[in-house]
């Protein structure tokens, strides 16, 4: 959820931000002061592209999510018991998607401290169906019901996937869909990949080498994380997956109700300490909106035994 904030720009120094003044027609020296004034628009553009810092509020991040306008703000993080509806944990972040697997191990560790044991499952979006995640789930025998988060020329290739490859433990290499072996590479630091590699003589006389590839041999980069992000892959087509994903929906109900109900759309202090307590404050009257209700259902009555 992106939470926003009021910020303040920081003017240059000799720069007015008059947007009535237009030039004349008809003058030479006009012209070039229309030119001067078109070239510090520019850079006004482009100052609060780069440096995305608000001087009222430092702590809040410049960021956009759904194709909406990009603003200052935050990101509120719930983890919600899917039975109850009941938010077990909050967490307050910048608003940069990759703060937001680090929201979530935070809030399940806790989860597992206070409760004394890890959750059976855990469902989210697609944000979240990165492999370091995913690998940090599988650790703790932990069921992601989420999808992966794959690179869009893995997506749009009309080529040969690592899907099409097979694993061979004994040699540390892919089996081709054609037969023939690609071997290790080493290790690619800056893409967290593995690097497998064939050969001009294998691949040059291939009959299916239009289908995997353009190059003179193929290249095949599998993430160092593979086996999670697999597991997750194989998750995605069981009836399980799509239960999760429907009682997913509680989650996006309870920030609708965050910002329509509560009126939690902008938030009434600034810095992060004090955005972590509005965050708290909020998640601690959904659930007691939530225990009255349970406590104003009053005991069930039991069927009667017959004999």
């Amino acid at each position: 959820m992106e939470v926003s904030s009021r910020p303040t720009l920081p003017r240059r120094a000799g720069f007015r931000e008059s947007s009535w003044w237009k030039p004349p027609k008809s003058s030479a020296r006009c012209a070039s002061i229309w030119w001067n004034w078109r070239s510090r628009t520019r850079w006004k553009s482009r100052y609060i592209s780069k440096n995305k810092v608000s001087t009222t509020d430092p702590d809040s991040t410049y960021a956009t999510k759904g194709g909406t306008p990009a603003r200052l703000g935050y990101y509120d993080n719930y983890l919600v018991d899917n039975h109850s509806c009941v938010i077990v944990g909050v967490q307050a972040t910048a608003a940069r998607m990759s703060q937001e697997t680090v929201a979530a191990q935070d809030m399940i560790a806790r989860f597992a401290r206070w409760q004394g044991r890890e959750p059976r499952s855990v469902a989210a979006d697609a944000t979240y169906g990165n492999g370091e995640f995913l690998q940090w789930l599988l650790e703790r025998d932990i069921t992601p019901y989420m999808r992966t988060r794959d690179s869009v020329p893995r997506k749009n290739s009309p080529f040969y996937g690592p899907e099409r490859f097979t694993y061979l433990p004994e040699s540390n290499g892919y089996r081709c869909p054609a037969g023939q072996q690609l071997n290790y590479g080493g290790r690619n630091a800056r893409n967290r990949t593995y690097a497998y590699i064939g050969t001009r003589k294998r691949c040059g006389a291939c009959s299916q080498k239009a289908q995997c590839t353009n190059g003179e041999f193929r290249y095949l980069a599998i993430p160092m994380h593979e086996l999670a992000r697999q597991r997750a892959r194989d998750l995605a087509n069981t009836l399980g997956f799509a239960s999760a994903q429907r009682e997913r929906k509680k989650v996006e109900a309870l920030f609708a109700e965050l910002k329509n109900q509560i009126g939690l759309r902008r938030l009434r202090l600034r810095r992060m300490k004090f955005v972590r307590e509005q965050f708290f404050l909020a998640a601690a009257a959904q659930n007691i909106k939530r225990l009255v209700r349970f406590l104003s259902q009053g005991p069930r009555p039991r069927l009667a035994v017959t004999t």
